[in-house]
């Protein structure tokens, strides 16, 4: 059974050589990315040879891709669909609720990131909204503040619930207290009325 042609996997420190040699390749700034290697899944040939990478860089709970780079642009059509994946798979493990990218490869659209509307671009990190334009976005959960209002409301409701069976428990306590004096009522009346009997029928007690 041969091998698969190209793995996938997170970048590591022993990548930095190739990688360095590849931003550059593609003049992104090697020197900066290097310190954030982490941040990139690769590909790679059966024989370890890096054929391309991609960095996922996290923010507020969202995620940038970024710096895309191959160092053959015709297999680029065979490593995305396998980085993306990777991807993919990562934001999910991370939770994240939505995707951004400044990529513009048509790849990225078939992926479902869109070009970002003005709402959309609200919700955009602070520390990436000094970059260009051309933004992308893909929503992966819901936003931020759904998930908070919905934290909220269920806060709320189980707060509700929690004051009405108190309520309740304290009906319930009404109820048994009433009963329990009406019982006592009760036996004080049967005892008061035999006591009464016998008082007027003292021969009774003869019986």
């Amino acid at each position: 059974m041969s091998s698969p042609p190209y793995r996938v996997r997170r970048a590591t420190l022993d990548d930095i050589g190739q990688l360095s040699a590849l931003w550059q390749s593609m003049h992104l700034a090697a020197d900066g990315l290097s310190k954030r290697v982490t941040e990139f899944q690769v590909a790679e040939s059966a024989e370890g040879k890096l054929l391309g990478a991609v960095g996922l860089q996290i923010a507020e709970r969202q995620g940038r891709v970024h710096s895309e780079a191959f160092t053959d642009f015709s297999l680029a059509e065979q490593l995305r669909p396998l980085l993306w994946e990777r991807l993919h798979a990562v934001a999910t493990n991370h939770g994240l609720l939505r995707l951004w990218t400044q990529e513009q490869a048509p790849f990225w659209n078939h992926c479902g990131l869109l070009k970002a509307e003005a709402g959309a671009l609200e919700k955009l990190p602070a520390g990436w909204r000094g970059q260009n334009s051309g933004w992308l976005t893909l929503k992966l959960k819901d936003d931020l503040e759904t998930v908070t209002s919905l934290d909220k409301e269920f806060t709320m409701f189980m707060e509700s619930e929690k004051q009405r069976t108190a309520r309740a428990f304290q009906h319930a306590k009404v109820l048994k207290a009433v009963a329990t004096l009406l019982a006592f009522a009760v036996m004080v009346l049967v005892l008061a009325g035999a006591f009464i009997l016998l008082r007027k029928n003292p021969h009774l007690l003869g019986r």
